[in-house]
């Protein structure tokens, strides 16, 4: 039987195609690179809003990275804008969790934040020292490690009894990642933060303007972010500080993960 041909002008139009394609994609690279070399510049300059707007048009455009995130977060800073520092560093964090710079500058700024806050358990500061990603990929390893140890020893009986000793390591591997990767997980899609983006706000015990005063949060407070209603998200800073801000007081932090 005789194998199909394309047309010489199916196979022209194709490759055409595929020119045009990788030529728009050098494009597209090149001119964003210039938009992150323009915010730097911006940056450098001292013109810091200008900056962190320059920046969050890349991130926007689909171009958050862990250097786009950590310059957007030096920006917000140095306009003095804490509680939108903190959140763009720990989307940088999310995407490069043991970076020295992320982690520093992100507590850094977490030092100048005054009043009630929540902040991240020892249990799950040990979980961030990997990205959910990167749990991905050592329990999918792992995994596979396991099988194919067994199916090794279904071909080797006689292996048995010396390689228990591997069988037992790759065992304790295998659920350690696996338990790891679920915590991960599961803490990530429970993380609900609200960070305050304004000098100071009053958190109300309800959803309206005249409502009592719970307590006061300050720029780059970490509140839990419980409920929402309307324009207005109900936070907490512990079981005893709960109450409601307007959405625009505050930006809800959702970690990111490499595409």
């Amino acid at each position: 039987m005789s194998h199909l041909r394309p047309q010489p002008g199916c196979l022209w139009r194709a490759l055409l195609a595929a020119w045009i394609g990788l030529l728009c994609a050098t494009l597209t690279a090149r001119c964003q690179n210039a938009d992150f070399e323009a915010a730097n510049r911006l940056y450098e300059q001292g013109q810091f809003a200008e900056a962190a707007a320059g920046y969050q048009k890349l991130i926007d455009a689909g171009q958050a990275s862990a250097a786009v995130l950590f310059n957007l977060g030096n920006a917000w800073f140095k306009s003095g804008k804490i509680g939108r520092a903190v959140v763009a560093y720990r989307q940088a964090a999310s995407l490069a969790p043991r970076d020295p710079d992320v982690v520093a500058n992100l507590q850094f700024a977490r030092n100048q934040v005054q009043g009630p806050r929540v902040l991240p358990a020892a249990w799950q500061r040990w979980l961030g020292k990997l990205s959910l990603n990167e749990w991905s990929w050592l329990a999918g390893i792992a995994v596979w490690v396991w099988f194919l140890l067994q199916t090794l020893l279904q071909f080797r009986p006689a292996w048995k009894r010396s390689a228990r000793g591997a069988v037992i390591a790759a065992t304790v591997f295998a659920l350690l990642a696996l338990g790891g990767f679920t915590a991960a997980f599961a803490d990530a899609r429970a993380t609900r933060l609200a960070v305050i983006v304004e000098p100071e706000v009053v958190v109300r015990h309800g959803p309206l303007p005249e409502s009592p005063i719970a307590f006061t949060a300050y720029d780059g407070a970490e509140l839990r972010w419980t409920d929402q209603k309307d324009d207005w998200v109900q936070v907490s800073a512990g079981p005893r500080r709960i109450g409601w801000v307007q959405k625009s007081q505050v930006a809800l932090f959702h970690p990111l993960k490499m595409s």
